[in-house]
């Protein structure tokens, strides 16, 4: 049997597949099993910053996992001690705690918790077109019915209001607002920067009024925006969530807390949160970018990129937009086809709604790929 039936046949039918067996990748490329060489834009939707492949971080996970591979955080343990301490050394603002977990949705789901346990309050604000994970919590507080409608009710004492727009925020908090979480960029909602003084005035309705703010950096933090985080950009949070990137393609997250957030003794908790193989690949990862400097390529690299999308000339596109090398181009037809006819030209990109092309390459991407993506794309586009 084929790796697609195989697949096909014991595997729940949760994810919309390509047809394509991918078995390598190296930097910023991917191979499939006929051994086709792509250029990576998705980076397993932002999992791959510092690239595929990077023997530095496999070399790290080899040595922990023979040393120890698991360790529960009832037990201190070193490796998670320096990881702990490198993060909220690099951290911006008053962030000054850490919890480990293993997912974007659980790091979401974690800060929720933490929000209501700290201010007694039970509601929370969220953005339309946010997205922040399919755990029952953080799908409450991720807009579109889509994801929602199969597994309702939803967790009650949730409002959606329209991202940018700080009046109908305003409007919205209430005495039971216990916290407000957005995104930087929206991701999934088709790569959409908040504006900086839209969320100046979010920070200053959150001081005024007690209500926290959880900025949701899952897919923006690490470098990719050109600031380690996305946040620093825009305005201290109470909470940054983080996951993806944070390990160097190992499943791991993170919440980062102020001192302002108290929550009691084993209310929550994780299994593999925190485990040793992680957090020696975590630090490994942010060595390497630091050490490599992707902080700055993925600001230089990025401006480049959009100059280059800016000077496609196609009818087909409504707007480009975006932030460090996390991109989209708004077309004003459906996007499907155009991304599957890139994976036949070479070229592997997401979709960020039905009309998004959205493009996460590795950080590591080089100008040459860049060029050879934007050809592509070209070719595509003005066919």
């Amino acid at each position: 049997m084929s790796t697609q039936s195989i697949e096909d046949a014991y595997t729940l039918p949760v994810y919309p597949k390509r047809d394509i067996v991918i078995v390598r990748g190296k930097g910023a490329k991917l191979y499939d099993e006929q051994g086709r060489e792509y250029i990576d834009c998705a980076a397993n939707v932002g999992v791959s910053n510092i690239g595929h492949g990077n023997p530095r971080v496999a070399q790290a996970i080899h040595d922990q996992y023979l040393e120890l591979g698991n360790c529960y955080s009832m037990f201190y343990n070193p490796i998670r001690a320096r990881l702990a301490e490198k993060l909220i050394g690099l951290a911006p603002y008053e962030l000054k705690k850490v919890f480990f977990c293993n997912s974007g949705t659980e790091a979401n789901e974690a800060a929720i918790k933490f929000a209501r346990a700290t201010t007694g309050k039970k509601e929370i604000i969220a953005a339309m077109r946010g997205f922040h994970g399919k755990t029952m919590g953080a799908l409450a507080v991720t807009w579109g019915s889509e994801y929602q409608k199969p597994f309702a009710p939803m967790m009650a004492g949730v409002k959606h209001v329209p991202f940018n727009n700080l009046d109908k925020l305003k409007n919205a908090v209430g005495e039971e607002t216990a916290a407000i979480v957005l995104e930087p960029v929206q991701g999934e909602g088709g790569v959409r920067p908040g504006n900086k003084e839209y969320f100046e005035g979010v920070r200053q309705v959150c001081d005024k009024t007690g209500v926290l703010l959880i900025m949701d950096e899952v897919q923006t933090g690490f470098a990719r925006t050109g600031t380690l985080f996305a946040c620093e950009q825009f305005v201290a949070p109470d909470m940054l969530c983080l996951a993806k990137s944070i390990a160097g393609g190992l499943p791991m997250g993170a919440v980062l807390c102020t001192d302002r957030i108290s929550v009691p003794l084993k209310s929550h908790t994780s299994t593999f949160g925190g485990n040793p193989t992680a957090c020696a690949a975590a630090l490994a990862s942010l060595e390497i970018i630091i050490q490599e400097e992707l902080i700055d390529k993925a600001k230089t690299l990025g401006e480049y990129f959009i100059n280059q999308l800016y000077g496609i000339e196609s009818d087909k596109i409504r707007e480009v937009r975006g932030l460090g090398l996390m991109l989209a181009i708004e077309l004003k037809e459906k996007a499907g086809p155009f991304v599957q006819r890139l994976m036949s030209e070479g070229v592997i990109v997401l979709l960020a709604g039905a009309t998004v092309i959205r493009l996460l390459p590795p950080l590591v991407i080089s100008r040459e790929e860049i060029d050879f993506v934007v050809s592509k794309i070209r070719a595509v586009l003005e066919r």
